[in-house]
C-alpha cells in the first residue's frame, strides 16, 4: 500500500489511522478482516472527497525526512540521498516525526546537482553542537582538493520558512575573528568554543548559514534567516543564480545564558570572486554589517586553497583572471537597516566588479547606502576595474549617500535622496580626477525635517 503524504499533519494523523485499522486486518479472523476492510475504505473514499472539498491533495510524489529514521540531519541526508535517485525534490514539512515543529542539525545539509529543497512553513535550526553551514553545495567542503561543478539548486520556502543560527553558537565571525566570550575591542567575535583546548580560536567558512561554490543555477527565494554565524548566504564562482523574497534579522546583539554577546560579520548576500548572471530582487531586514556585498578581493590572502580553514571562503581566494571577475549583477526592490552600508563593491589589484545595475534601494544606515571601492583590503584597484555600475532610485541617510573609494569608470548614479548628517550626496575618497566617465544625475539631499 502506498504511503499517503498529505499537506497537512492533521489530514496525516487521520491516514495513519486508516493504516492502523488496514494493518490490523493482519491479526484478525475472516469476518472482522471484511468488516474492517468496508470500514477502511469507507474511511479512504470519505476522506478523498473531504480533501478535495477542502483544497487539499494527496501527494505520493514527494520525499520527506520524516520517511525516514535517525537524527534530523541524518534524516534530511536519507531524503536527499533517495531523491537523487527518484524525484530530485525533498519537502521538509513544518511537522517533525520527533514531536516538535523544529528540525535540529549538528552539520550541513549538502546539496548535490538537480535538486530542490522545499522548505513548508518549517523552521530549520543549528543546534548548539554544530561548527558548520545549514546549506552548502556537495561539491567542497574539508578535504577537498578538486571541484566540479553543480547545477539547478533550489532551496524554496512555502509560507513561513525560517532558518536559524544556534541559541549558542560555537563559533561566528569571518576567518579573521578570534573567538571570545564576552564582548570586548579588537578583530573579535563571540564563539562558545573560546578558549576551549583543541578548538579553532577562529572563524571561517563554515560559520556562513547558505554557501554555494560552483554552481551554476541556484534558486533562492521566500524564506526568513535569522541570527547567521556570520554572513547569511555566500556565493563563490557561481553563476545563474536568483535570490527573491529574503528577510533577514541579523543584528550586532544577541542574548546568550541570559548575557549579551556581539557577533561580527552578519552580512546579509555576499558574493565573491567569479560570480556571474545574478538576479537580487526583494529582499528585507536588518543586518549588522553589510547588508549586499560584492567583494572581489583578489590579493588577499591568495595561498588559501579548496577547503582551508583559515579562510572565510571555501574554494581558492585569489583572483586567477577574467573568469574570477564579478559581473552582471541585477539588485532591485531592497528595503534595509545595516550598522554599516546596504550595498558595497570593492575590488582590489586587478580583479573586477563590471556591469551590476541597482534600481530601488532604501536603507537606513550607519555609513552610506552605496559603496563602491573599499579601502584596507589589500592593493587598491587599478583604475578602471570596478566599472559600468549603474544605480538608481536610492534613499539613505549616514554619512553620505555614495561613497566612491577607487578610481572607477563608465558609471552612472542616479535619483537619489540623501537625509544623513553629511553635507556631500557623493562623498569623494580619492581625487576625483582619477574617476573615468561617470555621471551624477538628480541627486539631492533632504533634510529630516524637510521630509
Amino acid at each position: 500500500m502506498h504511503k499517503l503524504l498529505l499537506k497537512s499533519s492533521n489530514k496525516l494523523c487521520e491516514v495513519k489511522v486508516i493504516e492502523k485499522l488496514l494493518k490490523h486486518l493482519l491479526t484478525s479472523d475472516t469476518l472482522m478482516k471484511f468488516i474492517y476492510s468496508l470500514f477502511a475504505l469507507f474511511l479512504f473514499f470519505s476522506h478523498q472527497q473531504i480533501l478535495a472539498q477542502s483544497g487539499y491533495q494527496l501527494n505520493t510524489e514527494y520525499i520527506t525526512p520524516n520517511d525516514f529514521a535517525g537524527s534530523d540531519i541524518e534524516r534530511i541526508r536519507a531524503a536527499i540521498n533517495a531523491a537523487k535517485k527518484t524525484t530530485h525534490k525533498i519537502v521538509i514539512p513544518q511537522r517533525n516525526a520527533n514531536g516538535t515543529n523544529i528540525w535540529k542539525i549538528d552539520s550541513a545539509i549538502l546539496l548535490p546537482d538537480n535538486m530542490t529543497v522545499i522548505l513548508d512553513n518549517c523552521i530549520i535550526q543549528l543546534s548548539d553542537s554544530s561548527r558548520d553551514n545549514m546549506f552548502r553545495s556537495d561539491n567542497v567542503g574539508i578535504g577537498t582538493t578538486h571541484v566540479s561543478w553543480n547545477k539547478n539548486i533550489s532551496i524554496i520556502g512555502v509560507g513561513e520558512a525560517v532558518l536559524k543560527g544556534a541559541d549558542n553558537p560555537r563559533s561566528t565571525g569571518d576567518g579573521a575573528r578570534t573567538l571570545v566570550l564576552a564582548p570586548q575591542a579588537g578583530r573579535v567575535s563571540y564563539g562558545s568554543d573560546a578558549g576551549k583546548e583543541g578548538r579553532k580560536q577562529k572563524g571561517d567558512w563554515r560559520n556562513i548559514m547558505i554557501l554555494m561554490a560552483y554552481v551554476d543555477g541556484f534558486n533562492l527565494q521566500n524564506v526568513t534567516i535569522e541570527n547567521s554565524h556570520a554572513w547569511a548566504v555566500s556565493f563563490e564562482r557561481t553563476l545563474n543564480a536568483y535570490i527573491s523574497d529574503v528577510r533577514f534579522n541579523l543584528p550586532e546583539e544577541q542574548i546568550v545564558n541570559g548575557n549579551k554577546i556581539i557577533i561580527r560579520n552578519r552580512d546579509g548576500i555576499d558574493l565573491r570572486q567569479g560570480c556571474k548572471y545574478f538576479r537580487i530582487n526583494n529582499i528585507s531586514g536588518n543586518t549588522e554589517d553589510d547588508f549586499i556585498a560584492l567583494s572581489n578581493l583578489g590579493t588577499v590572502n591568495p595561498e588559501h586553497r579548496i577547503g582551508d580553514l583559515n579562510s572565510t571562503m571555501v574554494t581558492a581566494a585569489g583572483w586567477h583572471g577574467p573568469q574570477d571577475d564579478i559581473e552582471q549583477i541585477t539588485i532591485t526592490n531592497i528595503t534595509c537597516q545595516s550598522n554599516t552600508r546596504a550595498i558595497a563593491i570593492r575590488a582590489t589589484d586587478s580583479a573586477g566588479v563590471h556591469h551590476v545595475y541597482i534600481n530601488g534601494v532604501i536603507a537606513k544606515t550607519r555609513f552610506n547606502n552605496m559603496l563602491v571601492g573599499g579601502k584596507g583590503y589589500g592593493k587598491p584597484s587599478l583604475p578602471g576595474m570596478i566599472n559600468n555600475i549603474f544605480a538608481m532610485n536610492l534613499i539613505g541617510d549616514g554619512s553620505a549617500l555614495i561613497l566612491i573609494e577607487s578610481p572607477i569608470a563608465n558609471c552612472e548614479f542616479m535619483n537619489g535622496i540623501f537625509t544623513g548628517s553629511g553635507t556631500d550626496v557623493i562623498h569623494y575618497g580619492i581625487d576625483k580626477n582619477e574617476i573615468r566617465n561617470t555621471g551624477e544625475t538628480n541627486l539631492i539631499k533632504i533634510d529630516q525635517e524637510g521630509l
